[in-house]
């Protein structure tokens, strides 16, 4: 296992495959009918904010990063998600953490931090809820304040997580008076919400550090875990990135090589069919945007130099392409409509500087393929 460490101060990056968001009326974004969308775009009077949200504040589930990544191509962008979602004692319960509010700030994106108001009963278990829904008062007074302030993203987030204590008291009351009378669900532990709630918002610090041992715990589960959605041929390794706005962000490449003075941090997206999802390609190219970013990167205190790298296997493809020079197109076994979202990814990937290696889920030819790769920047 290799551990890297690395500083972030920017994040410059033009992104390609943004979808055509979906156009709403502020009256349609209060109402809720715009969140039938997982990304869209707002018009008021005076700006245009494009919006995502988050189905949980756990950065796993429902891709998040990929609506996030949607709403990257416009200049105002906003994202909305829970503090807490709690699916019932049958079902999960996340929280927010820290180094997401970070990782926000540091894509310039205004978070507004609202709580869940209203749930349906999962019919297929005794005590989980489904078809959670914000509470919508609350989410039009925090994007009318929003519309007012004339500060950075990092400042309004901030702002919010200094904040909570209503969100998190608007939660406890929803779920445990109204929620759970309304759907007869018994809800996770009160005693420990309400000890976590005390945590996030009677000290700020205490939150912050309280959510990165939990991210490093996540870390060090995921540095020993393969997913489905991956095709690993290396180890993997852990890396560590640091920003100046006191962000830490814990993560784990999928694969790392170390090369001389170079480091491939590579982000491998796999499916056992012909190509990953698209919402799956988006959350990797959020990796790419923080890897081709980097600053400053260090393996036991000795510099080198990041090339970040998206791989994307799948199991029934068959050939190979890349936006690398020492990748001849071989790939096969695609229709028209994939192939136009394969070229629209490497153009994004020479545009921001970094490699995409498409290829069949074969050992061998993937492994010849890095070779090629790695001997070109000799």
């Amino acid at each position: 296992m290799i551990d890297v460490n690395a500083t972030i101060n920017t994040i410059s990056y033009d992104p390609i495959l943004c979808k055509d968001l979906n156009t709403y009326s502020v009256e349609d974004f209060y109402s809720g009918k715009a969140f039938n969308d997982s990304s869209f775009r707002v018009n008021t009077e005076e700006n245009n904010y494009a919006v995502s949200w988050w189905v949980s504040p756990k950065r796993t589930r429902s891709y998040p990063r990929a609506r996030v990544y949607d709403t990257y191509d416009h200049d105002n962008r906003v994202t909305i998600l829970p503090l807490v979602k709690d699916e019932g004692k049958d079902g999960d319960r996340d929280y927010l953490q820290w180094d997401t509010l970070s990782l926000m700030s540091l894509l310039q994106i205004n978070v507004i931090i609202a709580p869940y108001k209203n749930a349906d009963k999962n019919e297929t278990y005794d005590n989980k809820i489904t078809n959670q829904r914000f509470d919508r008062q609350y989410i039009k007074e925090k994007f009318q304040e929003l519309q007012k302030y004339h500060s950075d993203a990092l400042q309004w987030n901030l702002n919010q997580a200094s904040n909570l204590d209503e969100v998190a008291e608007l939660s406890k009351k929803y779920y445990y008076e109204n929620i759970s009378a309304a759907t007869g669900v018994e809800m996770h532990s009160r005693s420990y919400f309400e000890r976590r709630m005390n945590n996030i918002t009677e000290k700020a610090e205490d939150f912050k550090q309280k959510s990165r041992g939990l991210a490093v715990e996540a870390q060090n589960r995921e540095s020993l875990t393969l997913q489905p959605k991956e095709s690993v041929k290396a180890d993997k390794g852990r890396i560590t990135i640091r920003d100046h706005l006191g962000g830490e962000y814990y993560f784990t490449t999928d694969e790392i090589l170390v090369e001389n003075n170079e480091v491939f941090l590579i982000e491998k997206k796999h499916t056992t069919r012909t190509f990953p999802s698209t919402a799956d390609i988006k959350n990797g190219l959020v990796r790419m945007m923080l890897f081709k970013n980097l600053d400053t990167v260090k393996i036991n205190g000795k510099r080198h130099e990041p090339v970040p790298v998206l791989g994307v296997t799948g199991s029934e493809l068959e050939g190979y392409t890349s936006n690398s020079d020492s990748i001849a197109d071989e790939l096969q076994s695609v229709s028209n409509r994939k192939r136009k979202q394969i070229n629209s990814l490497l153009q994004e990937a020479n545009k921001n500087d970094f490699t995409v290696i498409i290829s069949e889920d074969t050992e061998s030819v993937e492994k010849e393929l890095y070779e090629r790769f790695k001997a070109r920047r000799r």
